[in-house]
């Protein structure tokens, strides 16, 4: 099913003064709400939201609807909260204001690394019907931030040992592999490649044409010239 995304435009019958401190409100349904029992979700997302902004003297600036989404999805994969980042930086608003965590995202996991996505970029994310969620430091919060973490160290880890067998594997084919090749830099596999090829009779041009075949070019990934297979010759002897 496809995603749906709605803007809402805000009652302009509501009068706020400036000096208010404004946010944005977040809205999300599944594929399996707005039915049955569940069919007034959105509207009562609208009134809870609403009830708080009210007591609390926040101005609701604009609402953002994710229809037929899951709370499991990322929240940067969702439309509606895709647009609602680029409106929010734009506007100046930092607040989001949303029912509860769960229609924030369902799965916890994504809550608190959605939770900290938006912290990145300096903005609070307010459940109404529990404020402090985010920011109260419970057992579960601090045990997921700190998988969180592991999972990031053991990330980077996998990544510097993907990089440094690549270089090593660079090197071997290659004989360098760090910082800039300089100027006249041959692979000691061209150089191998050139020296078979001659001495099986071929001329210098003839040996740079085989070489071209098989892929082994210049640097500016054009054929060597006789002057740089003679060059490759002499290296090798």
């Amino acid at each position: 099913m496809s995603h749906i995304v709605r803007i809402l435009e805000i009652d302009n019958s509501m009068a706020y003064k400036d000096s208010m401190k404004t946010a944005c409100a977040y809205y999300r349904t599944s594929s399996q709400t707005n039915v049955g029992n569940d069919k007034d979700s959105l509207k009562r997302q609208q009134d809870a939201v609403h009830t708080y902004a009210t007591s609390q003297g926040i101005e609701v600036v604009r609402e953002f609807y994710d229809a037929a989404v899951s709370g499991a999805d990322p929240v940067d994969t969702r439309d509606g909260f895709g647009e609602m980042m680029r409106y929010m930086l734009g506007n100046g608003a930092r607040t989001i204001l949303v029912e509860n965590a769960s229609r924030f995202a369902r799965d916890l996991l994504v809550q608190l690394t959605g939770h900290e996505y938006l912290k990145r970029r300096g903005m609070e994310l307010i459940p109404v019907d529990a404020p402090t969620h985010f920011t109260d430091d419970t057992p579960t919060a601090r045990m997921v931030r700190e998988i969180l973490g592991a999972v990031a160290a053991f990330e980077k880890n996998s990544l510097v040992g993907r990089l440094r067998k690549a270089r090593d594997r660079k090197r071997r084919e290659t004989g360098r592999c760090e910082g800039n090749p300089s100027f006249g830099i041959i692979p000691i596999a061209h150089v191998k490649a050139a020296k078979a090829l001659h001495t099986k009779g071929m001329s210098l041009r003839m040996v740079s044409e085989q070489l071209s075949k098989k892929g082994c070019l210049s640097r500016s990934n054009k054929p060597y010239s006789a002057s740089a297979i003679r060059s490759m010759l002499r290296k090798s002897a």
